[in-house]
C-alpha cells in the first residue's frame, strides 16, 4: 500500500468516518462521561481514577482538548466529531514509541478488545516489530476471563467465548495475561481495559480510544497511558484502517 500523506491521510479518516463527523452520537458520549465520572467501573477501563475525575464537565473538557469532541455542555443530542489532526498527532506519537521499542528490541504485547476492527492494525504492527528484532509476546494456554478464554489470533491477544471473538471493555484479560507471565512485556499496544489495565500496573503502554472511551484520555493526561489516539475504533469496513496502519508503520520507520 502506498504510504498516505498527512493531508491525505487526514482526507482519507474524514471520508471514511474514522475521525471527523464520527457514528457515534453525543448522547452517547456525554453518557459515558457522565458513568466515568459517577464511578462507574465498567468505563474506567482497567485504570484506577480514584475522586479524581467527579465531575464530567472536566472529564468533557479533557475529551475535547484530546478528542476533539464538541466542546459545548449544552450540545446534548446530535453529531459529536474526533479532530483528524488529533489522531495523525496521536499516531506520531505511537510511532515515535514504537521506533523506540524497535531500537531497544523490546519485548512487545499486543491485544485488542475491538476484534472485528482493529486486530488487522496490531496484527500488521507486530509482524513488523518482530521483522525489526522485537520479541512479540507469545501468551501462556489455558487462559481464563469473564467466563470465556484469553488466546492468540495472529500475534493479538482476544477474549473468546462460545467460538466467537468477543467485543470488551474489560480489563480482566490483560490481568489473566500479566499474572501468568514469567516475564512482563516492556510495552503493550492494545485498546479498551487491556490498555488501561497494562498502563495501571506500570507498563509503557499505547492504544487507540474512541470518543465515548474517556479513560484512557484521562490516563494520557496523567502519564499513566503514553498514548491514546483518537478514532472511531469500529467503522464500516476493517480495510479502512489500512493506510493509516500504513502511515504509522512508516512513521516508526518499519517499512
Amino acid at each position: 500500500m502506498p504510504i498516505p500523506s498527512r493531508p491525505v491521510l487526514v482526507e482519507h479518516l474524514v471520508r471514511t468516518r474514522i475521525a471527523g463527523d464520527v457514528a457515534t452520537p453525543r448522547d452517547n458520549n456525554l453518557s459515558h462521561y457522565r458513568k466515568l465520572a459517577n464511578g462507574d467501573r465498567h468505563y474506567w477501563l482497567g485504570l484506577e481514577l480514584g475522586d479524581r475525575w467527579t465531575d464530567e464537565q472536566d472529564v468533557l473538557a479533557v475529551m475535547a482538548e484530546r478528542c476533539g469532541v464538541n466542546d459545548d455542555p449544552e450540545h446534548r443530542v446530535g453529531q459529536d466529531t474526533i479532530d483528524p489532526e488529533l489522531t495523525v498527532d496521536g499516531l506520531d506519537r505511537m510511532a515515535a514509541r514504537l521506533r523506540k521499542a524497535a531500537a531497544g528490541k523490546e519485548r512487545v504485547l499486543f491485544a485488542t478488545g475491538h476484534p472485528g476492527a482493529l486486530l488487522d492494525v496490531h496484527s500488521r504492527t507486530a509482524a513488523a516489530l518482530r521483522a525489526a528484532g522485537c520479541d512479540i509476546v507469545r501468551i501462556p494456554g489455558g487462559l481464563t476471563a469473564d467466563e470465556g478464554y484469553v488466546v492468540q489470533f495472529a500475534d493479538v491477544a482476544v477474549f473468546e467465548r462460545g467460538a466467537t471473538l468477543w467485543h470488551t471493555h474489560s480489563p480482566e484479560p490483560m490481568n489473566a495475561i500479566l499474572d501468568h507471565l514469567d516475564v512482563r512485556p516492556d510495552l503493550v499496544v492494545a485498546d479498551h481495559g487491556w490498555a488501561g489495565r497494562a498502563g495501571q500496573r506500570g507498563i509503557d503502554s499505547v492504544g487507540y480510544a474512541d470518543c465515548n472511551d474517556p479513560a484512557l484520555f484521562i490516563a494520557e493526561a496523567e502519564g499513566t497511558l503514553q498514548v491514546a489516539v483518537p478514532l472511531d475504533d469500529h467503522v464500516l469496513d476493517p480495510r479502512f484502517y489500512e493506510p493509516m496502519t500504513a502511515y504509522l508503520l512508516d512513521a516508526a520507520g518499519l517499512l
